[in-house]
Protein backbone atom coordinates (compact mmCIF):
# COMPACT_ATOMS: atom_id res chain seq x y z
CA UNK A 1 0.00 0.00 0.00
CA UNK A 2 1.04 3.61 -0.50
CA UNK A 3 2.68 5.29 2.47
CA UNK A 4 3.40 8.92 3.18
CA UNK A 5 6.96 10.00 2.40
CA UNK A 6 7.28 12.25 5.42
CA UNK A 7 9.76 11.81 8.26
CA UNK A 8 8.06 10.91 11.55
CA UNK A 9 8.13 13.75 14.03
CA UNK A 10 8.84 16.43 11.45
CA UNK A 11 6.77 19.58 11.06
CA UNK A 12 5.65 18.31 7.66
CA UNK A 13 3.42 15.77 9.39
CA UNK A 14 0.63 18.37 9.16
CA UNK A 15 1.49 19.80 5.74
CA UNK A 16 -1.64 20.58 3.73
CA UNK A 17 -3.97 20.50 6.72
CA UNK A 18 -5.63 23.85 6.02
CA UNK A 19 -6.20 22.95 2.37
CA UNK A 20 -7.82 19.66 3.38
CA UNK A 21 -9.90 21.48 5.99
CA UNK A 22 -11.26 23.89 3.39
CA UNK A 23 -12.01 20.96 1.11
CA UNK A 24 -13.80 19.07 3.90
CA UNK A 25 -15.95 22.05 4.80
CA UNK A 26 -16.78 22.59 1.14
CA UNK A 27 -17.84 18.96 0.71
CA UNK A 28 -20.00 19.15 3.82
CA UNK A 29 -21.47 22.58 3.07
CA UNK A 30 -24.96 21.04 3.10
CA UNK A 31 -24.68 18.27 5.68
CA UNK A 32 -23.04 20.28 8.47
CA UNK A 33 -25.46 23.26 8.34
CA UNK A 34 -28.46 20.89 8.38
CA UNK A 35 -27.20 19.05 11.46
CA UNK A 36 -26.37 22.31 13.22
CA UNK A 37 -29.73 23.86 12.35
CA UNK A 38 -31.74 20.86 13.54
CA UNK A 39 -29.84 20.70 16.81
CA UNK A 40 -29.84 24.43 17.49
CA UNK A 41 -33.52 24.85 16.69
CA UNK A 42 -34.41 21.96 18.97
CA UNK A 43 -32.57 23.63 21.86
CA UNK A 44 -33.58 27.24 21.20
CA UNK A 45 -37.26 26.45 20.74
CA UNK A 46 -37.50 24.82 24.14
CA UNK A 47 -37.63 27.84 26.55
CA UNK A 48 -40.78 29.21 24.93
CA UNK A 49 -42.38 25.77 24.93
CA UNK A 50 -41.51 25.14 28.57
CA UNK A 51 -42.78 28.56 29.60
CA UNK A 52 -46.15 27.64 28.17
CA UNK A 53 -46.09 24.22 29.83
CA UNK A 54 -44.78 25.17 33.26
CA UNK A 55 -45.40 28.89 33.57
CA UNK A 56 -45.99 29.06 37.31
CA UNK A 57 -43.75 28.14 40.26
CA UNK A 58 -46.35 25.62 41.41
CA UNK A 59 -46.30 23.81 38.06
CA UNK A 60 -42.50 23.68 38.09
CA UNK A 61 -42.41 22.42 41.66
CA UNK A 62 -44.89 19.71 40.73
CA UNK A 63 -42.71 18.75 37.75
CA UNK A 64 -39.65 18.39 39.98
CA UNK A 65 -41.59 16.23 42.42
CA UNK A 66 -42.77 14.02 39.58
CA UNK A 67 -39.24 13.59 38.22
CA UNK A 68 -37.89 12.70 41.66
CA UNK A 69 -40.37 9.82 41.94
CA UNK A 70 -40.61 8.67 38.32
CA UNK A 71 -37.55 6.59 37.44
CA UNK A 72 -38.81 5.82 33.92
CA UNK A 73 -38.93 9.48 32.93
CA UNK A 74 -35.53 10.13 34.51
CA UNK A 75 -34.15 7.34 32.34
CA UNK A 76 -35.53 9.10 29.29
CA UNK A 77 -34.53 12.74 29.92
CA UNK A 78 -32.48 12.76 33.14
CA UNK A 79 -33.04 14.46 36.51
CA UNK A 80 -34.03 18.11 37.00
CA UNK A 81 -31.49 20.31 38.81
CA UNK A 82 -33.34 23.63 38.85
CA UNK A 83 -36.70 25.28 38.24
CA UNK A 84 -35.64 28.15 35.96
CA UNK A 85 -36.47 28.05 32.24
CA UNK A 86 -32.77 27.65 31.47
CA UNK A 87 -32.40 24.71 33.84
CA UNK A 88 -35.54 23.07 32.45
CA UNK A 89 -34.23 23.57 28.90
CA UNK A 90 -30.94 21.90 29.78
CA UNK A 91 -32.89 19.07 31.41
CA UNK A 92 -35.31 18.54 28.55
CA UNK A 93 -33.00 18.65 25.53
CA UNK A 94 -29.41 18.71 26.81
CA UNK A 95 -28.84 14.95 26.54
CA UNK A 96 -30.44 14.73 23.11
CA UNK A 97 -28.56 17.76 21.82
CA UNK A 98 -25.32 16.14 22.98
CA UNK A 99 -26.26 12.88 21.26
CA UNK A 100 -27.05 14.70 17.99
CA UNK A 101 -23.74 16.56 18.20
CA UNK A 102 -22.02 13.19 18.71
CA UNK A 103 -23.69 11.70 15.61
CA UNK A 104 -22.78 14.76 13.53
CA UNK A 105 -19.18 14.59 14.70
CA UNK A 106 -18.64 10.88 14.08
CA UNK A 107 -20.11 11.21 10.58
CA UNK A 108 -17.76 14.09 9.76
CA UNK A 109 -14.62 12.37 11.04
CA UNK A 110 -15.29 8.98 9.41
CA UNK A 111 -16.27 10.66 6.14
CA UNK A 112 -12.95 12.50 5.88
CA UNK A 113 -10.69 9.71 7.15
CA UNK A 114 -11.68 6.10 6.59
CA UNK A 115 -14.19 6.92 3.83
CA UNK A 116 -11.47 8.72 1.87
CA UNK A 117 -9.08 5.81 2.26
CA UNK A 118 -11.70 3.23 1.36
CA UNK A 119 -12.63 5.09 -1.83
CA UNK A 120 -9.00 5.51 -2.92
CA UNK A 121 -9.14 9.31 -2.95
CA UNK A 122 -6.79 9.58 0.00
CA UNK A 123 -4.12 7.73 -1.97
CA UNK A 124 -4.25 10.42 -4.65
CA UNK A 125 -4.10 13.16 -2.02
CA UNK A 126 -1.18 11.44 -0.30
CA UNK A 127 0.85 11.52 -3.51
CA UNK A 128 1.12 15.29 -3.12
CA UNK A 129 2.74 17.42 -0.46
CA UNK A 130 0.47 16.23 2.32
CA UNK A 131 1.59 15.18 5.78
CA UNK A 132 0.84 11.80 7.29
CA UNK A 133 -1.55 13.21 9.87
CA UNK A 134 -2.98 16.05 7.79
CA UNK A 135 -6.21 14.27 6.83
CA UNK A 136 -6.93 13.22 10.43
CA UNK A 137 -6.21 16.73 11.67
CA UNK A 138 -8.44 18.28 9.01
CA UNK A 139 -11.28 15.90 9.89
CA UNK A 140 -11.05 16.73 13.59
CA UNK A 141 -10.85 20.45 12.83
CA UNK A 142 -13.95 20.19 10.63
CA UNK A 143 -15.76 18.53 13.53
CA UNK A 144 -14.46 21.24 15.86
CA UNK A 145 -15.73 23.99 13.53
CA UNK A 146 -19.18 22.39 13.38
CA UNK A 147 -19.37 21.95 17.15
CA UNK A 148 -18.00 25.44 17.72
CA UNK A 149 -20.71 27.00 15.56
CA UNK A 150 -23.33 24.94 17.39
CA UNK A 151 -21.96 26.11 20.75
CA UNK A 152 -22.07 29.74 19.63
CA UNK A 153 -25.69 29.44 18.46
CA UNK A 154 -26.80 27.75 21.66
CA UNK A 155 -24.95 30.27 23.85
CA UNK A 156 -26.27 33.28 21.96
CA UNK A 157 -29.81 31.91 21.72
CA UNK A 158 -30.10 31.07 25.41
CA UNK A 159 -28.21 34.10 26.73
CA UNK A 160 -31.52 35.70 27.64
CA UNK A 161 -32.05 32.93 30.20
CA UNK A 162 -28.62 33.58 31.72
CA UNK A 163 -25.25 33.98 30.03
CA UNK A 164 -23.34 31.67 32.35
CA UNK A 165 -25.76 28.77 31.99
CA UNK A 166 -26.00 29.29 28.23
CA UNK A 167 -22.23 29.18 27.91
CA UNK A 168 -22.04 26.02 30.02
CA UNK A 169 -24.70 24.24 27.97
CA UNK A 170 -23.20 25.33 24.64
CA UNK A 171 -19.69 24.25 25.61
CA UNK A 172 -20.96 21.00 27.10
CA UNK A 173 -22.84 20.01 23.94
CA UNK A 174 -19.83 20.86 21.77
CA UNK A 175 -17.47 18.96 24.10
CA UNK A 176 -19.60 15.82 23.92
CA UNK A 177 -19.50 16.13 20.13
CA UNK A 178 -15.70 16.30 20.21
CA UNK A 179 -15.47 13.31 22.57
CA UNK A 180 -17.19 11.20 19.93
CA UNK A 181 -15.24 12.86 17.11
CA UNK A 182 -11.96 11.71 18.64
CA UNK A 183 -13.47 8.33 19.43
CA UNK A 184 -14.45 7.96 15.77
CA UNK A 185 -10.89 8.92 14.84
CA UNK A 186 -9.60 5.98 16.91
CA UNK A 187 -12.13 3.53 15.49
CA UNK A 188 -11.27 4.67 11.95
CA UNK A 189 -7.67 3.55 12.57
CA UNK A 190 -8.75 0.18 13.93
CA UNK A 191 -11.21 -0.86 11.21
CA UNK A 192 -10.88 -1.22 7.46
CA UNK A 193 -14.45 -0.21 6.65
CA UNK A 194 -16.08 3.21 6.97
CA UNK A 195 -19.41 1.48 7.54
CA UNK A 196 -17.97 -0.49 10.44
CA UNK A 197 -16.30 2.64 11.83
CA UNK A 198 -19.61 4.49 11.90
CA UNK A 199 -21.44 1.48 13.29
CA UNK A 200 -19.00 0.83 16.13
CA UNK A 201 -18.84 4.48 17.16
CA UNK A 202 -22.63 4.72 17.06
CA UNK A 203 -22.79 1.56 19.19
CA UNK A 204 -20.57 3.25 21.79
CA UNK A 205 -22.93 6.24 21.72
CA UNK A 206 -25.87 3.92 22.25
CA UNK A 207 -24.08 2.26 25.16
CA UNK A 208 -23.38 5.71 26.64
CA UNK A 209 -27.09 6.54 26.47
CA UNK A 210 -28.05 3.23 28.08
CA UNK A 211 -25.52 3.68 30.90
CA UNK A 212 -26.79 7.18 31.60
CA UNK A 213 -30.41 6.01 31.52
CA UNK A 214 -29.69 3.15 33.90
CA UNK A 215 -27.85 5.44 36.28
CA UNK A 216 -30.52 8.14 36.24
CA UNK A 217 -33.29 5.64 36.85
CA UNK A 218 -31.47 4.55 40.01
CA UNK A 219 -30.79 8.03 41.47
CA UNK A 220 -32.51 11.40 41.16
CA UNK A 221 -29.37 13.56 41.31
CA UNK A 222 -27.11 12.11 38.59
CA UNK A 223 -24.70 10.66 41.15
CA UNK A 224 -24.83 7.04 40.00
CA UNK A 225 -21.56 5.40 38.94
CA UNK A 226 -23.28 4.31 35.72
CA UNK A 227 -24.13 7.92 34.92
CA UNK A 228 -20.51 8.96 35.42
CA UNK A 229 -19.36 6.21 33.04
CA UNK A 230 -21.16 7.99 30.18
CA UNK A 231 -20.08 11.22 28.42
CA UNK A 232 -23.78 12.08 28.21
CA UNK A 233 -23.88 11.73 31.97
CA UNK A 234 -20.98 14.19 32.21
CA UNK A 235 -23.00 16.71 30.21
CA UNK A 236 -25.92 16.20 32.55
CA UNK A 237 -23.70 16.68 35.61
CA UNK A 238 -22.28 19.91 34.20
CA UNK A 239 -25.61 21.30 35.47
CA UNK A 240 -26.11 24.39 33.30
CA UNK A 241 -28.27 27.02 35.03
CA UNK A 242 -27.99 25.10 38.33
CA UNK A 243 -24.72 26.01 40.06
CA UNK A 244 -22.55 24.98 37.13
CA UNK A 245 -19.82 22.42 37.73
CA UNK A 246 -17.14 23.84 35.45
CA UNK A 247 -14.68 21.11 36.36
CA UNK A 248 -16.79 18.66 34.35
CA UNK A 249 -15.68 20.52 31.22
CA UNK A 250 -12.10 19.66 32.18
CA UNK A 251 -13.16 16.00 32.31
CA UNK A 252 -14.61 16.27 28.80
CA UNK A 253 -11.54 18.14 27.52
CA UNK A 254 -9.26 15.50 29.06
CA UNK A 255 -11.17 12.74 27.26
CA UNK A 256 -10.85 14.64 23.97
CA UNK A 257 -7.11 15.15 24.46
CA UNK A 258 -6.46 11.56 25.47
CA UNK A 259 -8.48 10.03 22.63
CA UNK A 260 -6.96 12.48 20.16
CA UNK A 261 -3.46 11.46 21.25
CA UNK A 262 -4.33 7.78 20.81
CA UNK A 263 -5.75 8.45 17.33
CA UNK A 264 -2.61 10.34 16.29
CA UNK A 265 -0.37 7.58 17.64
CA UNK A 266 -2.29 4.92 15.73
CA UNK A 267 -2.30 6.99 12.53
CA UNK A 268 1.49 7.09 12.62
CA UNK A 269 1.84 3.32 12.94
CA UNK A 270 -0.10 2.03 9.94
CA UNK A 271 0.05 2.25 6.16
CA UNK A 272 -2.55 4.10 4.13
CA UNK A 273 -5.63 1.97 3.52
CA UNK A 274 -4.68 -0.60 6.16
CA UNK A 275 -6.09 -1.08 9.64
CA UNK A 276 -5.23 -2.74 12.92
CA UNK A 277 -8.29 -4.99 12.63
CA UNK A 278 -8.33 -6.04 8.97
CA UNK A 279 -11.45 -7.48 7.41
CA UNK A 280 -11.41 -11.27 7.15
CA UNK A 281 -11.16 -12.20 3.45
CA UNK A 282 -13.29 -14.91 1.90
CA UNK A 283 -14.51 -16.14 -1.49
CA UNK A 284 -17.75 -14.84 -2.97
CA UNK A 285 -19.39 -18.24 -3.12
CA UNK A 286 -22.24 -20.08 -1.46
CA UNK A 287 -24.27 -17.58 0.52
CA UNK A 288 -22.45 -14.70 -1.25
CA UNK A 289 -23.23 -16.01 -4.70
CA UNK A 290 -25.86 -13.36 -5.54
CA UNK A 291 -26.16 -9.58 -5.44
CA UNK A 292 -28.87 -9.80 -2.81
CA UNK A 293 -26.76 -12.05 -0.59
CA UNK A 294 -23.82 -9.67 -0.90
CA UNK A 295 -26.05 -6.73 0.02
CA UNK A 296 -27.27 -8.61 3.08
CA UNK A 297 -23.69 -9.43 4.09
CA UNK A 298 -22.79 -5.75 3.84
CA UNK A 299 -25.81 -4.47 5.75
CA UNK A 300 -26.67 -7.21 8.22
CA UNK A 301 -24.70 -5.57 11.03
CA UNK A 302 -26.62 -2.33 10.64
CA UNK A 303 -29.97 -4.11 10.51
CA UNK A 304 -29.12 -6.05 13.66
CA UNK A 305 -28.04 -2.93 15.55
CA UNK A 306 -31.12 -0.93 14.57
CA UNK A 307 -33.38 -3.89 15.40
CA UNK A 308 -31.98 -4.26 18.90
CA UNK A 309 -32.15 -0.50 19.46
CA UNK A 310 -35.77 -0.19 18.35
CA UNK A 311 -36.89 -3.16 20.41
CA UNK A 312 -35.23 -1.77 23.55
CA UNK A 313 -36.63 1.70 22.84
CA UNK A 314 -40.09 0.19 22.58
CA UNK A 315 -39.65 -1.57 25.91
CA UNK A 316 -38.49 1.66 27.60
CA UNK A 317 -41.21 3.86 26.12
CA UNK A 318 -43.88 1.25 26.78
CA UNK A 319 -42.79 0.95 30.40
CA UNK A 320 -43.02 4.69 30.97
CA UNK A 321 -46.46 5.17 29.40
CA UNK A 322 -48.44 5.21 32.64
CA UNK A 323 -45.86 7.42 34.35
CA UNK A 324 -45.89 9.90 31.49
CA UNK A 325 -49.65 10.17 31.70
CA UNK A 326 -49.30 10.97 35.40
CA UNK A 327 -46.65 13.59 34.63
CA UNK A 328 -48.85 15.42 32.13
CA UNK A 329 -51.71 15.22 34.60
CA UNK A 330 -53.78 18.39 34.66
CA UNK A 331 -51.30 20.50 32.65
CA UNK A 332 -53.47 21.62 29.74
CA UNK A 333 -50.56 22.91 27.64
CA UNK A 334 -48.62 19.65 27.96
CA UNK A 335 -51.78 17.73 27.14
CA UNK A 336 -52.33 19.79 23.98
CA UNK A 337 -48.77 19.15 22.75
CA UNK A 338 -49.10 15.39 23.31
CA UNK A 339 -52.47 15.43 21.56
CA UNK A 340 -51.05 17.36 18.61
CA UNK A 341 -48.42 14.66 18.24
CA UNK A 342 -50.59 11.64 19.02
CA UNK A 343 -54.24 12.54 18.55
CA UNK A 344 -57.17 13.26 20.89
CA UNK A 345 -58.45 9.78 21.62
CA UNK A 346 -57.21 9.81 25.21
CA UNK A 347 -54.01 10.80 26.96
CA UNK A 348 -52.52 7.31 27.18
CA UNK A 349 -53.24 6.51 23.54
CA UNK A 350 -52.01 9.97 22.52
CA UNK A 351 -48.75 9.43 24.36
CA UNK A 352 -48.27 5.99 22.79
CA UNK A 353 -49.00 7.44 19.35
CA UNK A 354 -46.52 10.28 19.87
CA UNK A 355 -43.76 7.88 20.97
CA UNK A 356 -44.47 5.58 18.03
CA UNK A 357 -44.34 8.62 15.76
CA UNK A 358 -40.93 9.58 17.17
CA UNK A 359 -39.59 6.11 16.39
CA UNK A 360 -41.04 6.41 12.89
CA UNK A 361 -39.08 9.64 12.40
CA UNK A 362 -35.90 7.90 13.57
CA UNK A 363 -36.62 4.97 11.24
CA UNK A 364 -36.39 7.50 8.41
CA UNK A 365 -32.72 7.92 9.33
CA UNK A 366 -32.23 4.16 9.06
CA UNK A 367 -33.74 3.92 5.60
CA UNK A 368 -31.70 6.86 4.29
CA UNK A 369 -28.50 5.32 5.64
CA UNK A 370 -29.38 1.95 4.10
CA UNK A 371 -30.33 3.37 0.70
CA UNK A 372 -27.19 5.51 0.57
CA UNK A 373 -25.13 2.35 0.92
CA UNK A 374 -25.72 2.16 -2.85
CA UNK A 375 -24.04 5.54 -3.19
CA UNK A 376 -21.09 4.42 -1.07
CA UNK A 377 -20.61 1.20 -3.03
CA UNK A 378 -20.72 3.12 -6.30
CA UNK A 379 -18.41 5.99 -5.42
CA UNK A 380 -15.87 3.66 -3.78
CA UNK A 381 -15.61 1.59 -6.95
CA UNK A 382 -16.77 -1.63 -5.29
CA UNK A 383 -19.91 -1.74 -7.43
CA UNK A 384 -17.95 -1.95 -10.69
CA UNK A 385 -16.71 -5.56 -10.26
CA UNK A 386 -20.23 -6.66 -9.41
CA UNK A 387 -21.78 -4.88 -12.39
CA UNK A 388 -19.03 -6.17 -14.68
CA UNK A 389 -20.52 -9.64 -14.28
CA UNK A 390 -24.00 -10.80 -15.30
CA UNK A 391 -25.60 -8.67 -12.56
CA UNK A 392 -27.59 -5.72 -13.92
CA UNK A 393 -27.89 -2.34 -12.26
CA UNK A 394 -31.50 -2.80 -11.18
CA UNK A 395 -30.78 -6.22 -9.73
CA UNK A 396 -27.75 -4.86 -7.89
CA UNK A 397 -29.73 -1.95 -6.49
CA UNK A 398 -32.72 -4.15 -5.64
CA UNK A 399 -30.64 -6.21 -3.23
CA UNK A 400 -29.88 -3.13 -1.13
CA UNK A 401 -33.38 -1.67 -1.46
CA UNK A 402 -35.04 -4.85 -0.21
CA UNK A 403 -32.90 -4.59 2.91
CA UNK A 404 -33.57 -0.84 3.26
CA UNK A 405 -37.36 -1.00 2.90
CA UNK A 406 -37.80 -4.44 4.43
CA UNK A 407 -35.46 -3.52 7.26
CA UNK A 408 -37.59 -0.47 8.04
CA UNK A 409 -40.61 -2.77 8.37
CA UNK A 410 -38.63 -5.11 10.60
CA UNK A 411 -37.42 -2.46 13.04
CA UNK A 412 -40.87 -0.89 13.36
CA UNK A 413 -42.37 -4.34 13.99
CA UNK A 414 -39.77 -4.97 16.69
CA UNK A 415 -40.50 -1.56 18.18
CA UNK A 416 -44.16 -2.56 18.42
CA UNK A 417 -43.22 -5.80 20.14
CA UNK A 418 -41.05 -3.81 22.54
CA UNK A 419 -43.98 -1.50 23.33
CA UNK A 420 -46.14 -4.54 23.97
CA UNK A 421 -43.55 -5.97 26.37
CA UNK A 422 -43.05 -2.69 28.22
CA UNK A 423 -46.70 -1.62 28.35
CA UNK A 424 -48.18 -5.08 28.81
CA UNK A 425 -51.43 -4.54 26.92
CA UNK A 426 -52.99 -3.38 23.62
CA UNK A 427 -50.51 -5.46 21.61
CA UNK A 428 -52.54 -5.46 18.41
CA UNK A 429 -53.29 -1.71 18.29
CA UNK A 430 -49.67 -0.84 19.13
CA UNK A 431 -48.31 -3.11 16.40
CA UNK A 432 -50.73 -1.48 13.95
CA UNK A 433 -49.59 1.97 15.08
CA UNK A 434 -45.96 1.07 14.43
CA UNK A 435 -46.61 -0.46 11.01
CA UNK A 436 -48.74 2.46 9.85
CA UNK A 437 -45.59 4.62 10.06
CA UNK A 438 -44.02 2.67 7.20
CA UNK A 439 -45.55 4.53 4.21
CA UNK A 440 -44.05 7.81 5.45
CA UNK A 441 -40.71 6.13 6.16
CA UNK A 442 -40.77 4.61 2.68
CA UNK A 443 -41.46 8.01 1.10
CA UNK A 444 -38.28 9.38 2.69
CA UNK A 445 -36.43 6.30 1.45
CA UNK A 446 -37.92 6.75 -2.00
CA UNK A 447 -36.61 10.32 -2.13
CA UNK A 448 -33.15 8.98 -1.29
CA UNK A 449 -33.44 6.42 -4.12
CA UNK A 450 -34.56 9.15 -6.55
CA UNK A 451 -31.67 11.42 -5.61
CA UNK A 452 -29.15 8.62 -5.98
CA UNK A 453 -30.54 7.50 -9.30
CA UNK A 454 -31.10 10.87 -10.96
CA UNK A 455 -28.73 13.26 -9.16
CA UNK A 456 -25.94 11.11 -7.68
CA UNK A 457 -23.84 14.15 -6.78
CA UNK A 458 -26.70 15.38 -4.61
CA UNK A 459 -27.50 11.98 -3.09
CA UNK A 460 -26.25 12.98 0.34
CA UNK A 461 -28.85 15.74 0.53
CA UNK A 462 -31.21 12.91 1.45
CA UNK A 463 -29.80 13.41 4.95
CA UNK A 464 -31.09 16.97 4.78
CA UNK A 465 -34.56 15.65 3.87
CA UNK A 466 -34.49 13.26 6.82
CA UNK A 467 -33.25 16.05 9.11
CA UNK A 468 -36.03 18.39 8.01
CA UNK A 469 -38.66 15.70 8.58
CA UNK A 470 -37.19 15.03 12.01
CA UNK A 471 -37.24 18.72 12.89
CA UNK A 472 -40.85 19.19 11.79
CA UNK A 473 -42.00 16.11 13.69
CA UNK A 474 -40.15 16.89 16.92
CA UNK A 475 -40.30 20.65 17.17
CA UNK A 476 -43.39 21.54 15.13
CA UNK A 477 -46.05 20.37 17.61
CA UNK A 478 -44.24 22.00 20.54
CA UNK A 479 -44.08 25.33 18.70
CA UNK A 480 -47.72 25.06 17.64
CA UNK A 481 -46.63 25.23 14.00
CA UNK A 482 -49.40 25.70 11.40
CA UNK A 483 -50.87 22.53 9.96
CA UNK A 484 -49.52 23.53 6.55
CA UNK A 485 -45.98 23.27 7.95
CA UNK A 486 -46.67 19.90 9.61
CA UNK A 487 -48.13 18.62 6.33
CA UNK A 488 -44.82 19.18 4.56
CA UNK A 489 -43.66 16.00 6.28
CA UNK A 490 -45.19 12.73 5.06
CA UNK A 491 -45.65 11.78 8.71
CA UNK A 492 -48.14 14.63 9.09
CA UNK A 493 -50.65 12.73 6.94
CA UNK A 494 -50.66 9.45 8.86
CA UNK A 495 -53.57 8.40 11.10
CA UNK A 496 -52.91 8.79 14.83
CA UNK A 497 -52.83 5.26 16.15
CA UNK A 498 -53.55 3.72 18.62
CA UNK A 499 -56.85 5.26 19.54
CA UNK A 500 -57.63 7.12 16.34
CA UNK A 501 -59.55 5.85 13.35
CA UNK A 502 -57.69 4.10 10.56
CA UNK A 503 -57.61 6.19 7.37
CA UNK A 504 -56.56 4.11 4.39
CA UNK A 505 -56.55 6.96 1.88
CA UNK A 506 -53.36 8.75 3.05
CA UNK A 507 -51.65 5.42 3.73
CA UNK A 508 -52.29 4.17 0.18
CA UNK A 509 -51.33 7.51 -1.37
CA UNK A 510 -48.02 7.62 0.52
CA UNK A 511 -47.30 4.01 -0.40
CA UNK A 512 -47.97 4.74 -4.05
CA UNK A 513 -45.77 7.83 -3.89
CA UNK A 514 -42.94 5.77 -2.42
CA UNK A 515 -43.29 3.24 -5.27
CA UNK A 516 -43.14 6.03 -7.87
CA UNK A 517 -40.08 7.59 -6.28
CA UNK A 518 -38.24 4.25 -6.21
CA UNK A 519 -39.22 3.54 -9.81
CA UNK A 520 -37.98 6.97 -10.88
CA UNK A 521 -34.70 6.46 -9.07
CA UNK A 522 -34.13 3.03 -10.65
CA UNK A 523 -34.98 4.40 -14.09
CA UNK A 524 -32.43 7.16 -13.61
CA UNK A 525 -29.82 4.66 -12.41
CA UNK A 526 -30.29 2.60 -15.58
CA UNK A 527 -29.75 5.59 -17.87
CA UNK A 528 -26.89 7.51 -16.29
CA UNK A 529 -23.17 6.82 -16.15
CA UNK A 530 -21.82 5.21 -13.02
CA UNK A 531 -19.95 7.51 -10.67
CA UNK A 532 -16.19 7.36 -10.66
Amino acid sequence: MTTFAVRPGSSRQLAGTLTLLRFALRRDRLMIPVWIAVNALMVLSMPGTLEGLYGTPAERADLIRQMETNSSLRAMVGPVFGDSLGALTAWRVGIYAGALAAVMSLLIVVRHTRDEEESGRQELVASGMVGRRASLTAALLAAAVANGVLALLVTAGLAGQGTTGALALGLGIAAVGMVFATMAAIVAQLTESARLSRGLTAAVLGAAFVLRAAGDSATDDGSSVLTWLSPLGWLENLRPYASERWWVLALLAGAVALQGAVAYALAGRRDLGMSFLPTRPGPASGRLGSAGALAWRLQRGGVLGWSIGFFLAGVVYGGMTDGAADLVGDNDNARRIVERMGGRSGLTDAFLASMVGMLGLIAALYIVASVLRLHGEETSGRAEPVLASAVGRVRWAAGHLVIAFGGAALIMLLAGLGFAVGYGRETGPILAACLVQLPAVWVVGGLAVLLHGVLPRAALTAWGVAGAVLLIGWVGPALDAPQAVLDVSPFGHLPKLPGGSMQWGPVLVLTGLAVLLVAGGLAGLRRRDMAT
